[in-house]
């Protein structure tokens, strides 16, 4: 035995269809795709959603809501995060920079400090967004609370 004698097990290739070579092939005329329509025709595609002309599902379920394009969607972060970061830093500012550093937000994040937890370091925080209870914690712990544009 060696490579010019060796064959494929017996029954295992099956010759591909050859359509469109004649009427004595028994593939020829429509070449398999039968008489008319648009399968028929060269070209064909069927849309994706297309039900045979029927109204397609997404035609028939009505249109709701609203996507408001001024809407400014902020990532809150909270009192606890802003003095554990503060204390384990050793920092005596937190902004944008700092968040991002560490993680807590992304590049194109516009931040807001929420009120939950307490603030012991006297800090200067910078941010777009403060809640009321945020702003008289970091006041009161002798901070600023600066909103950034």
């Amino acid at each position: 035995m060696n490579l010019s004698n060796l064959t494929p097990a017996k029954g295992s290739v099956k010759n591909r269809k050859r359509i469109g070579r004649g009427t004595g092939s028994g593939r020829g005329g429509t070449s398999t795709r039968g008489h008319k329509g648009a399968k028929s025709r060269s070209g064909y595609s069927k849309k994706s959603g297309f039900e045979g002309g029927q109204m397609p599902l997404q035609r028939r379920i009505p249109k709701f809501g609203f996507n408001n394009p001024d809407k400014i969607v902020f990532k809150p972060i909270n009192l606890d995060i802003i003095n554990n970061l503060a204390t384990e830093k050793k920092l005596s500012l937190v902004d944008d920079k700092v968040l991002l550093e560490n993680g807590l937000v992304s590049k194109s994040d516009k931040i807001k400090v929420l009120g939950r937890g307490e603030l012991k370091a006297k800090l200067e925080v910078k941010a777009h967004s403060f809640s009321e209870s945020a702003v008289k914690a970091i006041e009161n712990a002798g901070g600023k609370a600066i909103k950034i544009a």
